[in-house]
């Protein structure tokens, strides 16, 4: 008998007769529902000290200009809707094909994606790196990131967010799990921007159309 069957073994004999208690009824993926789940992410999002703005659908490309007014070279995934980036002016833009290094990466001044889940009371955006977010290195390496979030796309807690990410998770892609822009502490506590991930996350969270 191997130790492991040997402990086993002893955890069996150690319950034989004792009283089962069934689980609690959980039913997971509820959560409390939230007055106003935009509100909530908004606020979430903000205490990170990450920048948020409200747009509607036909206003999305300006407010990407808008962010990206100080910027002369971007980098985007290869699903990135087109339109987004259809009011740049003075801006090189240049698709993601997923040979740039990291060094490469690090040259361009933003990076501009989509997200597939907002959670609200976390104040979290999980991107499953889908075409219109792309590669891990996209959102991690360049030091402004913006980010395209639809009211649609908003959850109220981390386990409601579990079933938009399965087919991703199914189909072996990662996910990176956003809570604002990347922050870490020296040993003073002396809050440092910009160690892990992007210095500014600039977050456009998309009405939904009327």
């Amino acid at each position: 008998m191997s130790a492991r069957e040997d402990m086993l073994a002893r955890i069996a004999t150690a319950l034989e007769g004792a009283e089962r208690t069934p689980p609690p009824d959980h039913p997971y993926g509820a959560v409390t529902p939230l007055a106003d789940l935009a509100a909530t992410f908004v606020e979430c999002v903000e205490d990170y000290r990450a920048v948020v703005q409200r747009v509607t659908p036909d206003g999305i490309a300006a407010a990407v200009a808008e962010a990206l007014s100080r910027a002369t070279r971007i980098v985007v995934p290869p699903g990135l809707p087109t339109e987004w980036l259809a009011v740049l002016d003075g801006v090189e833009v240049v698709a993601d094909d997923g040979h740039l290094s990291a060094d490469e990466l690090d040259r361009f001044d933003a990076v501009v994606t989509a997200a597939r889940v907002g959670i609200a009371v976390t104040g979290t955006i999980v991107l499953d790196h889908g075409p219109d977010q792309g590669r891990r290195a996209l959102s991690l390496v360049p030091d402004l990131h913006i980010c395209v979030v639809h009211e649609s796309q908003l959850v109220g807690d981390v386990p409601e967010s579990i079933a938009p990410l399965r087919d991703a998770v199914d189909a072996g892609r990662p996910l990176t799990w956003i809570s604002g822009p990347s922050a870490t502490s020296d040993i003073e506590l002396e809050r440092v921007e910009g160690v892990h991930g992007p210095r500014t996350l600039h977050v456009l969270l998309v009405a939904p159309t009327s």
